[in-house]
């Protein structure tokens, strides 16, 4: 900063105030600093600002896996209001795995963010409570005892997708789970419950939440000569993996079988797509969770908040009436 004075011939003190952006300088000076500031490659220490002031104005995201659509949108929620209050957003992924997104809070917390937002977490609990005594920290899509969280009730969204196939006619339906990912545990309750109120027999195949884990569902139902009438597959990008497999079979979608995902992402939306899936509202999401960082930092430090989204079953073109017998391959 002492450098970029002496070029642009002010002092120190007012190339501070330009670098913070404060209205108080003259158009002409602060052009000038800046324009010394860009020949001398000049940029700010983040870190140094923030160890000097009380606050960082970073928010740090940790999101289950990019490749997913789902958090794709719920950060752009989150980054809406992080830009509208002047903060920057830090993201990392935990590629699925429990250690990463534990390395991951850690790394944030030394970086010193005012608050941190987990979307689909697979951290143990105790690690989340323990980092929200230092920052806010918000939960989406995993409910955890005395940290904010936002989440669809999911059981209820498995609810929706059963009693719609039933209605359709359908008997033997195969959930693809979301193995340890976000929500889908409640998923796969909902799913047992409904069948179990049906008077059916549920069939389970592990999954992932991934594109790999819907494919090898199928591939494993076609190899077992066991297709059901209906799949439901605990998120879209599952559900896009199978009716591309079963398409590559020969299998017709809905014809032969019904599919339904989970989380109505832009994937669900496209025409040659057209998927049955259930609505969460990944931006609104992301938007209320920043908020609600917000709102800790202004003071709010009262108790725990947690919010229970109700889910809606959007309906498209890869459901359809039971077929009289479902294709064995």
């Amino acid at each position: 900063m002492d450098d970029v004075a002496t070029r642009a011939g002010v002092s120190r003190a007012l190339v501070s105030l330009v670098m913070r952006d404060a209205p108080n300088v003259s158009e002409h000076r602060r052009r000038n600093v800046l324009a010394a500031a860009n020949e001398l490659g000049y940029r700010p220490n983040a870190a140094a600002r923030s160890l000097a002031g009380a606050r960082s104005k970073l928010l740090g995201i940790v999101v289950d896996d990019l490749h997913n659509p789902f958090f794709v949108d719920v950060i752009d929620g989150v980054h809406s209001v992080a830009m509208g209050e002047g903060m920057r957003t830090l993201l990392n992924s935990s590629l699925r795995q429990e250690a990463n997104e534990q390395h991951a809070i850690e790394q944030f917390l030394e970086h010193r963010v005012d608050g941190i937002i987990l979307i689909g977490s697979r951290a143990p609990h105790s690690i989340i409570r323990a980092a929200n005594a230092a920052v806010p920290i918000v939960s989406i899509s995993v409910r955890v005892d005395e940290v904010d969280s936002l989440v669809v009730d999911d059981q209820r969204g498995s609810q929706l997708v059963v009693d719609q196939l039933v209605e359709l006619g359908h008997r033997d339906i195969v959930h693809i789970d979301g193995g340890q990912g976000g929500g889908a545990e409640l998923r796969r309750i909902g799913f047992l419950e409904a069948m179990a109120s049906h008077g059916l027999v549920a069939r389970m195949i592990g999954g992932d939440y991934t594109e790999k884990g819907g494919a090898d569902a199928v591939d494993m139902l076609i190899a077992q000569r066991s297709l059901p009438s209906a799949i439901f597959a605990a998120n879209d990008l599952m559900a896009v993996a199978a009716l591309d497999r079963l398409q590559a079979h020969g299998v017709r979608v809905p014809q032969d079988v019904s599919v339904v995902g989970y989380d109505n992402t832009s994937l669900a939306t496209l025409r040659h797509v057209s998927l049955t899936t259930i609505e969460q509202p990944r931006f609104d999401l992301g938007r209320r969770a920043a908020e609600r960082v917000l709102e800790r930092l202004a003071g709010d430090d009262g108790a725990a908040v947690h919010h229970t989204i109700e889910p809606r079953l959007v309906t498209r073109s890869t459901t359809g009436p039971a077929p009289a017998s479902t294709p064995a391959s």
